[in-house]
């Protein structure tokens, strides 16, 4: 199901596609000037968009070229007369998907849509793939305790169950997320990461849930925020503890209800995410010292995966130090370079202290 948005100025237009649409199972809005569809745009996620070339008070062009500055990821299929097809055609060249012409025809309709929803959902895919270049590891499980976690990721996965990581930095807890994302019926959709403790407490809210032009300094123009730009994938809360307990409790209520407004905006936002959290720190020492809220430490523990720091799972550290190998020195195959036993065994000795980032640094 999508959300499509149709801006013509004749009512009966207007109601012929919602009709066809919504027997689709598709979820509509309807706007019968090109200033009304742009605000539409603004309060909610839109995935596509039936546009007539001749509207009052802003034409079908600007209004596409609007829509292709500010939200470049939304479709456009032009409503198009007989005497219009050389302004549809300039519309298509100026970005647009296709273009309709008048009178609708119900099996163009259809077919036109199902291939713009598509090509999004096909160029948000090519989005992801490109964001985990050179980003992924594989997860390295020899000693049981990764064993145990790579069973825990497989039987997880599927669900939309929320996810809480535990574990030291360096363990790999980011890893773990996008594998859970990669394996979920989610995998197409984006995966968003938010470094909580790297982004300063003043602008926290306005990353999270975004914001309206005008609605603070510095706020010039209006932005999503990472859980509406994580719609329909999943939001990795990283270093989800650092947050203030003013934010936690924004987060709390967005868990809750998958609804939030952007700061300065009057209208709610629903979205569809799946949320997976992570910490180095002890949350049971956090909630007792009163700086991470009980209620939302049970909303995200659904499902604790715990991660083990590298010097209590030396089991995986020969096959750790051989996967970093190939894969920063791939031009060595067939005759990598290769430690001694004496090496190894000065490696085992070692805690690594900042885990399986330390050794792949090391082996680098």
């Amino acid at each position: 199901m999508a959300k499509i948005l149709i801006i013509d100025d004749e009512p009966r237009i207007r109601e012929t596609l919602s009709d066809i649409l919504k027997d689709e199972k598709h979820s509509i809005a309807t706007a019968a000037d090109g200033l009304e569809g742009l605000n539409i745009c603004k309060e909610e996620t839109i995935h596509l968009i039936f546009l007539d070339v001749w509207l009052p008070n802003m034409g079908g062009i600007d209004v596409l070229k609007e829509v292709k500055r500010n939200f470049p990821e939304i479709e456009v299929i032009i409503i198009s007369g007989h005497g219009n097809i050389d302004l549809a055609v300039k519309a298509v060249k100026l970005g647009a998907f296709d273009f309709l012409e008048k009178p609708l025809s119900l099996d163009k309709i259809i077919t036109i849509t199902r291939n713009a929803l598509a090509m999004e959902d096909l160029k948000k895919e090519n989005r992801a793939l490109k964001e985990r270049i050179f980003i992924e590891d594989d997860l390295i499980a020899v000693s049981p305790a990764m064993i145990k976690i790579k069973e825990i990721i497989a039987q997880s996965a599927p669900s939309d169950a929320r996810i809480l990581i535990l574990g030291e930095n360096g363990t790999g807890k980011e890893l773990i997320a996008r594998e859970i994302h990669r394996k979920s019926i989610r995998a197409r959709g984006p995966f968003i990461e938010v470094n909580c403790a790297a982004i300063p407490e003043n602008l926290i809210e306005s990353e999270l849930f975004g914001h309206e032009k005008g609605s603070f300094t510095g706020a010039v123009a209006r932005r999503k925020g990472k859980f509406e730009m994580a719609h329909r994938g999943t939001i990795f809360l990283d270093e989800i503890a650092d947050m203030s307990l003013f934010t936690q409790a924004k987060v709390l209520r967005v868990i809750q209800e998958l609804t939030f407004e952007r700061i300065g905006g009057e209208n709610s936002i629903h979205v569809d995410v799946r949320v997976i959290a992570a910490t180095n720190k002890d949350l049971q020492k956090e909630i007792q010292e009163k700086r991470f809220r009980e209620d939302l430490f049970f909303r995200l523990n659904v499902i604790p995966i715990q991660v083990p720091p590298l010097r209590e799972r030396k089991e995986d550290l020969a096959e750790l130090i051989l996967y970093f190998q190939k894969k920063l020195d791939p031009a060595s195959e067939p005759n990598p370079k290769t430690f001694s036993k004496e090496a190894l065994d000065y490696l085992h000795q070692y805690a690594w202290p900042g885990n399986v980032r330390e050794l792949k640094n090391f082996i680098e």
